[in-house]
């Protein structure tokens, strides 16, 4: 993506949040009903039912029964408009309620991971996205400040938080975008995801190099014949997700032992 420049300015990354102007929200000459609001989830809608390596302006005004030109009253850039779907699919987020001071911090933390999971796995499009563009909308700040307010209550000092909010969404997006891409292959082939599981089970199951792998999952009810993969990934899922939240319980445990400790 090139970057926009000002005069002697430092180059700077596009974003549809720093341009000079906000996103138009209705201009006189343009067809009834047509409004930013009715573009961005006509994206996300074509987003979802095409993805995003068929996207194109031209397509989403086909949709919308206008011509591509009467969107650019309201966009600069595709981009642009990809950085709004992202934001509204941020607004799809579950934020915690916040009003009851006993509430667990990490019951809200894992709200707010499985929120933020759910959210890339309905959108398969999102997970690239968000690791091309700032994720500076408002809805992606008011999810982003609900993380901080919660972990805020776990009494972890401010200059972990940052890195225990990385490790914790990095392992949710890692973990969701690669199941999105696995159920996308089975989609493309016609086969749901408990059929290709059940092949590749079959395809390993007698060979020697996978008979520690076979094991352990026979062990866990894995390899079962009627064992689902989906419920597989979910308690896969919940699991890992405990284990980063025990991670940082612990480590905030180790930070209050060493505050005493230098006290």
């Amino acid at each position: 993506m090139a970057a926009a420049t000002n005069g002697n300015a430092k180059p700077q990354p596009h974003s549809v949040w720093l341009a000079d102007r906000p996103p138009l929200r209705r201009k006189a000459d343009q067809p009834a009903g047509l409004g930013l609001d009715r573009i961005v989830a006509s994206t996300v809608r074509l987003l979802d039912a095409e993805g995003l390596a068929k996207f194109s302006m031209r397509r989403l005004a086909a949709e919308l029964g206008v011509t591509a030109m009467s969107l650019y009253w309201y966009v600069d850039t595709k981009d642009d408009l990809l950085e709004l779907a992202v934001d509204a699919v941020a607004g799809e987020l579950a934020l915690p309620d916040e009003s009851d001071p006993a509430a667990d911090w990490r019951d809200q933390l894992r709200g707010l991971a499985t929120t933020y999971r759910d959210a890339l796995l309905r959108h398969s499009w999102a997970p690239r996205l968000l690791g091309e563009f700032l994720n500076i909308g408002p809805h992606s700040t008011a999810f982003s400040n609900a993380t901080l307010r919660v972990m805020a209550r776990s009494g972890l000092d401010p200059d972990r938080t940052s890195g225990a909010l990385a490790s914790l969404f990095h392992f949710v997006y890692g973990f969701s975008t690669i199941r999105s891409l696995h159920e996308a292959r089975c989609r493309a082939a016609g086969l749901s995801i408990d059929d290709y599981f059940a092949q590749v089970v079959a395809a390993i199951s007698d060979r020697p190099d996978f008979a520690e792998t076979m094991e352990l999952s026979a062990r866990a009810g894995y390899a079962k014949p009627d064992a689902s993969a989906l419920d597989m990934l979910d308690r896969d899922f919940c699991f890992a997700l405990d284990l980063q939240i025990a991670g940082i319980d612990a480590m905030r445990a180790r930070q209050d032992r060493e505050h005493h400790a230098a006290d």
